[in-house]
């Protein structure tokens, strides 16, 4: 067997392997979850003001009862792109949601592979991928809630540990720019994504990201500053490339509902402790779902202090007594026992599920169960014979023999997970057209708004007072407009929820937009003087959201330009 066929075969039995739990999302219709069919209609608007020339959709012009709403603005594109790109090529957008998780989950699994691999060896690599793939919690994020993004979230922490580890291995002094400069780049590609996957799951990860690098810095680089100081710039390159989405997700965030929607809501959803060991698997909601951790992962925590008992490496005690620590601070922060923390860290509150940590937990399990699990595959007892050579080989078997043992049970420990409750059968035009509802909690609601609209407006727009006639000459998600002819002045309904951008202009020149009024709670409404006149009500940028684009332009082109260097050194 040569070296290449030993490189690519664990990669394609992980694939096989990952598509064991995906056989369900080759039926026909929508998986039915909690949030499936509302990922589907975010994806279908954020696909259609694509389609109208908006590169970064912010409104979903027909969600709301038509009303419109700003929820891409707060949620997670990356999967929205994806998923819009195999809409492109001819997918239906339910097909296209499908194999957005079809290739995320697959996506984690290797991904997850390549970074042990590269620092603890190949079994390690495998049995690390199986215990983040087959992991219970991953099936209820499939599943049970159909999270896209949170979902496609797993993807990335793996990466961005494995180009951390790869700079730290590259790390000789000032040398280090230039040789290592593709770790670096690749570096601040996975971190942009992982922001842009999920909001909420980067957050939850970025204090193990910042204890890595720490480990780094003292194990792998003898201490070397320079380390510290190009890890920072990738990642701080990282967080310039998908400025776009997280800063006006941020700082916009007091215009809507969000703080108090969420105020209060995580304390009644903490986990008992012992539902980590075990909770039963169901189709309920967010109090009743399993919250196990899994058996085979319990066993590779178990297996990971007898390891740190054993070994004689510091390095590796250290980094076991890490993960550990992480792993059950990340328990206890889901737990009643935490509530002082969650009450005193409002932003913790936004996240609205104290179980979300799982996506954390499930990580820390992997890596802890594929490091001791294969250390002790691999330092089983050595069959004695006379021949030195048939002793590698029955010793190599034997190993390989309990690896697939061990992954085996470990992967069917989770069989009974790899199914949806039901599919749902609707047509294309459910998730294209008005859609009846916020697709989330209303928590993206604007404050001046009602948190829910309850039926469709009779018109897109509507005289309110004055004698006028309307013209609809062009609507679009962020573009609507009318010619009118007034007789005398006139108000005018808009029948669109304000939220800062929208603009209402009368023959090219700006008008004041009324939207608090007691009557249309968060509609905009505006006058018009007697005569005709062209209206065109528009949605733009902020400010703070031109800046966000212009700081991702530049992050772009500096990755750009460290991407010729790097080529350029390369040639030279």
């Amino acid at each position: 067997m040569n070296k290449r066929t030993l490189v690519i075969a664990p990669v394609i039995i992980l694939i096989v392997l990952s598509l064991l739990p995906l056989l369900s999302f080759f039926s026909p219709g929508l998986p039915v979850t909690h949030d499936g069919k509302d990922h589907v209609v975010r994806i279908a608007s954020f696909y259609t003001s694509l389609r109208e020339g908006n590169f970064i959709p912010r409104w979903a012009g027909n969600l709301n009862w038509g009303y419109g709403h700003p929820i891409l603005m707060f949620l997670y594109p990356f999967s929205s792109y994806l998923a819009s790109l195999f809409r492109f090529i001819g997918f239906s957008f339910v097909d296209a949601t499908k194999t957005v998780f079809m290739l995320a989950y697959i996506g984690s699994v290797l991904s997850m592979y390549v970074w042990i691999k590269a620092v603890w060896g190949k079994r390690a690599g495998i049995i690390g991928a199986i215990l983040y793939g087959f992991a219970p919690y991953r099936f209820v994020d499939l599943y049970v809630r159909g999270a896209i993004g949170e979902h496609m979230a797993f993807v990335f922490p793996p990466l961005i540990c494995f180009f951390l580890y790869q700079l730290a291995k590259k790390q000789i002094g000032i040398k280090y720019q230039v040789s290592s400069i593709k770790y670096g780049i690749g570096l601040s590609l996975v971190f942009a994504a992982f922001i842009l996957s999920h909001n909420a799951i980067s957050l939850m990860f970025f204090p193990f990201i910042g204890l890595y690098v720490l480990y780094l810095f003292i194990f792998e680089t003898n201490k070397s500053l320079y380390f510290i100081l190009h890890t920072s710039y990738f990642i701080l390159l990282g967080f310039g490339l998908s400025a776009f989405f997280w800063v006006p997700a941020y700082f916009e965030g007091k215009y809507t509902l969000r703080n108090i929607v969420t105020a209060g809501v995580a304390m009644d959803r903490f986990v008992p402790f012992s539902w980590f060991f075990y909770s039963p698997w169901n189709y309920g909601g967010t109090a009743t779902l399993t919250k196990s951790l899994g058996i085979p992962q319990w066993v590779g925590i178990a297996t990971s202090f007898i390891l740190f008992c054993k070994t004689k490496e510091k390095k590796l005690r250290i980094f076991i007594i890490g993960l550990c620590l992480t792993l059950f601070s990340s328990l206890f922060i889901m737990t009643s026992a935490s509530e002082f923390i969650w009450v005193q860290i409002k932003t913790l509150q936004n996240f609205q599920f104290p179980w979300r940590f799982l996506s954390l937990s499930a990580f820390i399990a992997a890596v802890l169960g594929g490091i001791s699990i294969s250390y002790f595959i691999n330092n089983i007892h050595k069959p004695v014979t006379r021949n030195p050579q048939l002793s590698k080989i029955q010793e190599l078997g034997t190993t390989n023999l309990l690896l697939v043992f061990f992954c085996f049970l470990f992967i069917v420990s989770t069989s009974h997970m790899w199914h949806p409750k039901g599919y749902s059968m609707d047509s294309e035009s459910v998730y294209t057209g008005i859609y009846p509802g916020t697709t989330d909690t209303g928590e993206s609601s604007p404050i001046w708004s009602v948190r829910f609209m309850l039926e469709t407006p009779k018109a897109d727009i509507e005289l309110i007072s004055g004698q006028a006639s309307i013209q609809r000459i062009k609507r679009n998600s962020t573009i609507h407009e009318y010619h009118i002819s007034a007789k005398t002045r006139a108000e005018f309904l808009e029948n669109t929820i304000y939220f800062p951008g929208w603009e209402v202009l009368v023959d090219g020149a700006k008008t004041n937009i009324e939207f608090q009024s007691e009557i249309h709670r968060g509609i905009m409404t505006f006058w018009v003087e007697k005569g005709d006149h062209n209206v065109s009500v528009v949605f733009r940028d902020t400010k703070l959201r031109q800046i966000s684009n212009v700081i991702t332009v530049i992050s772009s082109i500096v990755l750009i330009l460290g991407s010729f260097i790097f080529i350029w050194k390369r040639k030279k």
